[in-house]
């Protein structure tokens, strides 16, 4: 069973490869020599590198407390997670569903062996507290691919001590630097390893440069909503908090922008490729729509007086959720593996690389990105206005969540529009989350009462009292006219702001 261990360390080299006393650092009472331990690591990745290009590494290592299978995602800087599993033959299935999305189809491959020399020392506090860990590493590493060669050297390693406060690397670091011990100019090991090792000068893909013409921009915005699926797949799968949003947001995003920069991008192309990304927002939506819903229905039932509960409706509402949650988990882990899903990050990489641009692409691209966003905004517009025209009830219902979804493309748009147009799309990007806001209080109140009509209808056939689910049935109902209320005036706003883009 895989268990992640959160690293937070730094890296460093020196001329003299030692290691200066560091008694006497801030906070740091003794060091304690734990000794030298024989590390053996052997480092996979495709071939063409896929994990160590997202500075992710994979690796079987046996030696030291924690052999086994080691799988690092980076966080933040100096920060990584990483994940353990026990020590096999071959990769784990939970660690190799962790890096399909970056693998898919492609063979993982013994690239790098590692072995090192690490001798650890602790830095404790007056209490006899670790604070960090400290190790001087002499490491030997060997291509395995290829026609690479070898390569050794010598590396300070700091890792604070679980619960640590990491200002105590300051501390460590600025004993070190006077002792003309310097940060490493790699991220890893491994990353040293394959600049070293290699058997010439290594390809690396060539970078999209600085944005200049409409297409670029639009191919940039793309570009980082593609990147942002690919990594928050991990996330997802081992279900951390909203990752499955967050990735539902991506993928509306890249969809938006299909639509949105139709007269940048070929949408006969674009088309298909949309409709997928539509499949996929659905297929997360199915746990985030669910968890939205029982936090409203569980906070709605909180401020009912306890008088007015009757019947075990906490408890039949905790059960529905659950067994939707199990259900809506197990399907979407299951999407993920699919083929079609692989499919379609696959086509994401191609159109990106080889995009289908029409004649506005190569334009100075102020006005054909300002007029895509104009163009956004005047769909909802039109979708405020019917709904106006319209009685309460479901036909407004549908144009209103008609007009939420617009809203997000027109935000969508403006995101993409901001590098180019400044102040007026950030101005958008505002007008239209508010908005967005603003009418998804009104159809999560939609959702809510369908989902109370069901609750009911269950309790009822079980001999239950209905009345507390007619009470917040009826709650709904009046937030959705409030916000129905509230609609003009705010609106009327929104569209004075607009008149700037």
């Amino acid at each position: 069973m895989a268990e992640t261990k959160r690293e937070i360390e730094r890296k460093y080299e020196s001329d003299e490869g030692g290691l200066p006393d560091l008694t006497g650092v801030a906070g740091v009472a003794d060091v304690v020599n734990k000794g030298v331990a024989h590390l053996d690591a052997t480092y996979h990745d495709t071939v063409d590198e896929r994990l160590a290009a997202s500075s992710v590494t994979l690796r079987r290592r046996t030696g030291g407390s924690d052999a086994g299978w080691h799988l690092k995602f980076p966080i933040a800087p100096d920060v990584r997670d990483e994940i353990r599993a026990p020590l096999t033959d071959t990769l784990p299935e939970d660690l190799a569903a962790l890096v399909r999305s970056r693998v898919r189809d492609s063979e993982l491959l013994p690239v790098v062996r590692l072995r090192s020399d690490r001798d650890v020392r602790h830095l404790r506090d007056a209490d006899g507290r670790l604070l960090a860990e400290v190790s001087v590493d002499t490491v030997h590493a060997e291509r395995l691919t290829g026609r690479g060669g070898e390569a050794r050297w010598t590396e300070i390693e700091v890792e604070l001590a679980d619960g640590g406060d990491p200002a105590l690397l300051d501390k460590v670091e600025k004993r070190l630097r006077k002792a003309g011990v310097r940060p490493s100019a790699s991220s890893s090991k491994l990353a040293r390893a394959l600049a070293e090792t290699a058997p010439g000068k290594r390809h690396r893909p060539a970078s999209a440069g600085k944005p200049v013409t409409a297409g670029d921009h639009v191919l940039a915005y793309l570009r980082t909503q593609r990147d942002a699926i690919v990594e928050l797949d991990p996330a997802v799968r081992r279900d951390a908090e909203d990752s499955v949003h967050s990735m539902r947001v991506a993928t509306r995003r890249l969809r938006s922008t299909f639509k949105s920069f139709g007269e940048i991008l070929d949408r006969a192309v674009t088309g298909p490729v949309a409709d997928e990304l539509k499949w996929l927002a659905g297929e997360l939506g199915l746990d985030r729509d669910r968890e939205v819903l029982t936090e409203r229905l569980t906070s709605a039932v909180d401020e009912v007086p306890e008088s007015l509960v009757r019947g075990p409706v906490a408890k039949r509402l905790h059960s529905w959720s659950s067994a939707e949650h199990g259900s809506a988990r197990g399907r979407l882990l299951g999407v993920l593996d699919s083929h079609r899903y692989l499919t379609l990050l696959d086509t994401l990489d191609a159109l990106i690389a080889d995009p289908p641009l029409l004649k506005a692409a190569g334009k100075k691209p102020r006005k054909p990105i300002a007029r895509a966003v104009r163009k956004d905004f005047r769909k909802v517009s039109k979708l405020i206005e019917r709904a106006a025209d319209l009685e309460p009830g479901t036909d407004r219902d549908v144009v209103l969540h008609d007009a939420r979804k617009k809203a997000k493309r027109t935000r969508y748009a403006a995101e993409a529009a901001e590098p180019v147009l400044g102040k007026p799309a950030k101005a958008m990007v505002k007008s239209m989350k508010a908005l967005q806001n603003l009418l998804g209080e009104h159809q999560d109140s939609v959702m809510a009462r369908q989902a109370l009509r069901e609750l009911s209808a269950v309790a009822h056939a079980a001999g239950e009292s209905a009345f507390t689910y007619g009470l917040l049935h009826e709650r709904e109902a009046h937030r959705a006219l409030r916000v129905e209320a509230e609609l003009p005036g705010f609106w009327t706003g929104i569209k004075d702001r607009a008149a700037d883009l």
